[in-house]
């Protein structure tokens, strides 16, 4: 199953609407990064696909919203996200453990993504 690119779907969760400022901002990404290395590397990789998909390129398939929702919700993405629910069965039903990531240091992890 070929999962879409569909960049309209802002997923399930607490982030309604999301704009990156045009420019990274790279206090952000450098915090993101560091997060990303302590929560996020074990299975996604940047270019590879290792558990989970990997993040290089994630803005041009997927909405800011859509991803900090899949950060901050991976459970109820999975139970209601029509692409959440493509990509756990694309990747052999393994589930994205919830990362226990704030809003705040979800977006910096989000600013990282967009370096990648």
């Amino acid at each position: 199953m070929v999962v879409p690119v569909d960049l309209d779907n802002k997923g399930i969760g607490p982030i309604q609407s999301y704009k990156f400022t045009e420019e990274i901002n790279f206090e952000m990404a450098t915090a993101g990064e560091g997060l990303y290395n302590a929560k996020c590397a074990q299975c996604h990789m940047a270019e590879t696909i290792m558990i989970g998909p990997p993040m290089a390129g994630i803005y041009e398939r997927r909405s800011p919203e859509w991803v900090l929702n899949m950060i901050l919700n991976p459970i109820e993405m999975v139970k209601e996200d029509p692409i959440a629910i493509a990509l756990y069965e694309q990747y052999e039903k393994r589930l994205m453990t919830n990362s226990g990531l704030s809003e705040d240091e979800a977006k910096e992890v989000a600013e990282y993504l967009r370096t990648l």
